[in-house]
């Protein structure tokens, strides 16, 4: 795991410096702090981090230099994050009108898909740097995509299996198992005899079966 920092974040360098993280200054331009690390599986990781004061922020708002910079991380590390420092209400530092806050806010969080985080000063902001670094550096589990639910009869167990299907609800997945028996049938179904489940589609039918038949692509 490696940071480097542009130079001109000094302050924020002198305390990783004191956490006894190892910090390259560099001059930098797409971010101003990159976190090189490793997946699971070894493959590299970059994390880009711009870090704005509040005022910073507002500024970039007016001269539209926000956004730019934003599409420049994104298209640079594959973990874009904004991090604002400070403490005061953003909505009372100057004459600014709330919706154009809340509407770049929302254009970074939903547009550009890029998480925003808040610090209070310069020293939270070295601690959430050194969270994020050691939480790259240390063993991550996989997250299921999966609901939590955890069925308990088999007749659970069939209706979670088959509503894990795309498109599959609680009614129609008890169709299918109604009309099918068994969910090996289901898999082996043909799509004509899939379209007679009450509620499913065609659409939903050609998702189910690209599901069921198309190769698994692993990543190495």
């Amino acid at each position: 795991m490696e940071i480097v920092a542009d130079y001109r974040e000094k302050r924020i360098i002198l305390e990783l410096n004191k956490k006894k993280l190892k910090v390259t200054e560099k001059s930098l331009i797409s971010a101003d702090f990159i976190i090189q690390s490793k997946t699971n599986d070894n493959k590299e990781v970059l994390v880009g981090i711009e870090r704005k004061t509040l005022s910073d922020f507002l500024n970039s708002i007016i001269d539209k230099r926000i956004i730019s910079q934003l599409i420049t991380l994104k298209e640079n590390f594959d973990i874009p994050l904004l991090l604002i420092e400070g403490d005061e209400n953003i909505y009372r530092i100057r004459n600014f009108h709330p919706n154009s806050i809340r509407g770049m806010l929302s254009a970074i969080a939903i547009d550009l898909q890029i998480p925003v985080i808040y610090t209070k000063n310069e020293k939270d902001t070295a601690s959430y740097i050194e969270t994020i670094a050691r939480r790259l550096e240390g063993k991550r589990k996989n997250i299921s995509l999966l609901k939590k639910r955890k069925p308990v009869t088999l007749k659970e167990m069939q209706e979670y299996l088959v509503e894990s299907l795309p498109g599959i609800g609680p009614t129609i997945a008890k169709n299918m198992l109604k009309k099918f028996k068994t969910i090996k049938n289901i898999v082996n179904a043909e799509e004509k005899e899939l379209l007679e489940v009450e509620k499913l589609g065609k659409k939903k039918v050609k998702e189910i079966k690209k599901v069921l038949e198309q190769g698994y692509k692993f990543k190495t």
